[in-house]
């Protein structure tokens, strides 16, 4: 697998930080260079501002820095929709304490893709 995969994050991100809830409203994102089912490096990039309704500009922000895989506890269904819009992948990740056990889970292929019964009704209240 070759793949930049995002993770909401909270403060201060990386590798150890707490997968973030509901995408949309995270402290930043995590982005994870995977190479050959490796990791190969990560950065730390911020959150745009997300009003209800607004949720779409995350979806837009993370494809535009190449993003091909999101990984997430929660997210409503227009984001979805617009993230299988742009090609990145969706995956559930609500029960990963932190963005590495997240990115290792995917890695062995224990992840399953995020779907309709995932989504909440935005606003954060994430079904988990």
């Amino acid at each position: 697998m070759n793949a930049l995969v995002a993770l909401p994050s909270s403060i201060p991100g990386g590798m150890d930080s707490q997968l973030g809830a509901h995408f949309g409203h995270c402290d930043l994102y995590t982005l994870v260079q995977v190479e050959d089912g490796q990791i190969t490096g990560s950065q730390i990039v911020p959150n745009v501002p997300h009003q209800q309704g607004g949720c779409m500009a995350p979806v837009q922000y993370l494809a535009g820095h190449g993003v091909n895989i999101l990984i997430a506890g929660g997210m409503g269904l227009r984001p979805l929709m617009g993230f299988n819009q742009v090609g990145i992948d969706v995956y559930f990740g609500g029960n990963s304490a932190s963005v590495s056990e997240a990115v290792a889970a995917l890695l062995e292929g224990r992840l399953s893709r995020f779907s309709q019964e995932h989504t909440c009704g935005g606003g954060g209240g994430a079904q988990l």
